[in-house]
């Protein structure tokens, strides 16, 4: 029902049948009616929720209770099955919520989240949205060298034609970009609560373990932690 009121355009309606009445529907089917939530969520520009629907997904893959105790788990996209692994998923809810901080113009807390799914499993079309919040945060030369990994082909998907493009049409911006004003007080992270940017942290060390030190930018968090939003 949800899907149809969703395909009439009458996401509302659809948010509101999902939270009526997925009391009734068995657990297998929660996480589906949470991918739809998020859509609907996006579609219709509430972005808070979208927000705290992703937050959740993301404390149910660290606190172990999502694919059932396995490394991967069947997903389904335009009627074709695939395997999809936990790190996989991890990085595609994080750069979802990574593009909704972009939404809402916090571009720190945008950057955080993109480096953390970068750390898990990389791709071009993340790298492009990192750039961009760099590029916001009028930190040119740290975009630049974002943009090159996609330009040089040094990611996976940066030799898809749409990942390629957005990297070089954010490549010809900055070199007629207008840095905005800095502001004297550091931007809220907008990250949550220490839990949740804990839990985030232990997925680093357990999935990238011989990265080469915390990035400086996660050094933030801590240095940020009494701006955190709930």
């Amino acid at each position: 029902m949800a899907v149809v009121m969703k395909q009439l355009d009458r996401t509302e309606e659809a948010i509101e049948a999902i939270k009526s009445f997925r009391g009734l529907c068995p657990k297998q089917a929660q996480e589906s009616l949470d991918n739809l939530l998020i859509d609907l969520y996006k579609k219709c520009g509430k972005v808070d929720e979208e927000i705290k629907l992703l937050k959740q997904k993301l404390r149910l893959i660290y606190q172990g209770e999502v694919f059932n105790g396995k490394l991967t788990k069947i997903a389904r996209s335009r009627g074709k099955k695939f395997q999809v692994s936990i790190k996989q998923e991890t990085a595609r809810i994080l750069g979802n919520l990574g593009w909704a901080y972009i939404q809402k113009a916090n571009f720190l807390a945008a950057e955080v989240v993109y480096r953390k799914a970068q750390m898990i499993y990389p791709d071009a079309n993340k790298a492009c949205n990192l750039g961009l919040c760099l590029m916001k945060q009028a930190r040119h030369e740290e975009a630049r060298s974002v943009l090159e990994q996609v330009l040089q082909g040094k990611l996976p998907g940066a030799g898809d034609i749409k990942s390629r493009n957005r990297a070089e049409d954010l490549w010809r911006e900055l070199g007629s970009w207008e840095p905005p004003p800095l502001s004297s007080n550091p931007p809220s992270l907008g990250l949550e609560d220490d839990d949740f940017a804990d839990g985030l942290e232990r997925l680093i060390n357990e999935w990238a373990p011989n990265r080469s030190g915390r990035l400086p930018i996660f050094e933030e968090i801590s240095r940020f932690r009494d701006q955190l939003d709930c």
